[in-house]
């Protein structure tokens, strides 16, 4: 199969369901792999089923994941086949984790990376401090996901649809005592039809105060709507970072938000504002989804 690796000091709760498919008729899985710490399963492993799908593979495969906390080998849970599903599971990169005295020295310790094509996660929750989720290339959805960082823990290239979902910006058990960055977007050009679009979400946190985001690309474009902004928010909203002097070239957009990190009063001189059409083209799940892949997912598992 297309390479799905690895997971390393990621802790697994509840059930998980992730399926790789390429044919037309995705209704319903063909086949169900049952992992299981017991011993009452195919596999003791997530990645032993994972590496039991076949090359080529063309149908959805189901792989159940009994409750339980798995550590397994490897940096990361990194997707490069397209077509994959999650559910109801927990990433969590532990690299982070404190060894003396609750005084570390952070560094990036992504719990995802997703660099592949039409991949969906439902009720899902990501954890770390710093770079929590490389939301790479392809077209991506969120529904109901939680994530929690608080360095550019939503960073990448994706084509990104974020939905009824909760931002937690935290620092964890980390000693620093700095601000931080939500999102750190890559797009690169006004033809890229990459961004991170953010719709009745609800982004809060603890401590410090966070940015949401700030560009590593020319043309990044990031678009909160309708969503809750706790004082967490600091005042200006968005950074230029290395951009100075271009920062008409950005799409950081807020509209229709409430609560008293929404206050956009002291929002940078450049944020943007959108028409209705505009938004609504965006907000619309046509932004990730033209040829209607969403409604293709095996509806006995995800809906």
């Amino acid at each position: 199969m297309q390479s799905l690796q690895s997971f390393a000091f990621i802790l697994i709760f509840v059930i998980l369901a992730f399926d790789v498919c390429e044919s037309n008729d995705c209704s319903n899985p063909l086949k169900t792999i049952i992992v299981s710490q017991s011993g009452k399963a195919d596999f003791e492993t997530i990645q032993s089923a994972i590496d039991s799908v076949p090359a080529g593979n063309s149908q959805w495969i189901h792989i159940q994941i009994s409750s339980g906390v798995y550590k397994e080998k490897n940096a990361t849970f990194d997707i490069k086949a397209s077509n994959t599903v999650a559910k109801g599971i927990t990433f969590t990169n532990t690299l982070n984790r404190p060894v003396l005295l609750d005084v570390i020295n952070v560094v990036q310790a992504k719990a995802a990376k997703i660099h592949a094509d039409k991949c969906a996660f439902y009720s899902c929750s990501f954890l770390e401090v710093q770079d929590t989720i490389n939301d790479d290339d392809g077209r991506h959805y969120y529904n109901n996901y939680y994530i929690q960082g608080s360095s550019d823990f939503i960073y990448g290239n994706g084509q990104s649809l974020f939905e009824a979902s909760t931002i937690y910006f935290s620092k964890g058990k980390s000693s620093l005592q700095q601000d931080g960055v939500i999102t750190a977007q890559y797009r690169d050009s006004p033809n890229d039809p990459s961004g991170f679009v953010f719709k009745n979400c609800n982004i809060s946190g603890t401590g410090y105060k966070t940015q949401l985001g700030r560009p590593m690309g020319a043309y990044a474009r990031v678009i909160i709507a309708n969503s809750y902004l706790s004082d967490v928010v600091r005042p200006e909203g968005w950074s230029q970072l290395t951009y100075v002097g271009h920062e008409e070239n950005f799409t950081f957009v807020e509209e229709g938000c409430t609560r008293s990190g929404a206050d956009k009063s002291k929002r940078v001189k450049w944020m943007k504002s959108m028409t209705r059409p505009e938004l609504d083209k965006l907000l619309n799940i046509s932004f990730i989804d033209q040829e209607g892949w969403i409604s293709k997912l095996p509806t006995s598992i995800f809906h």
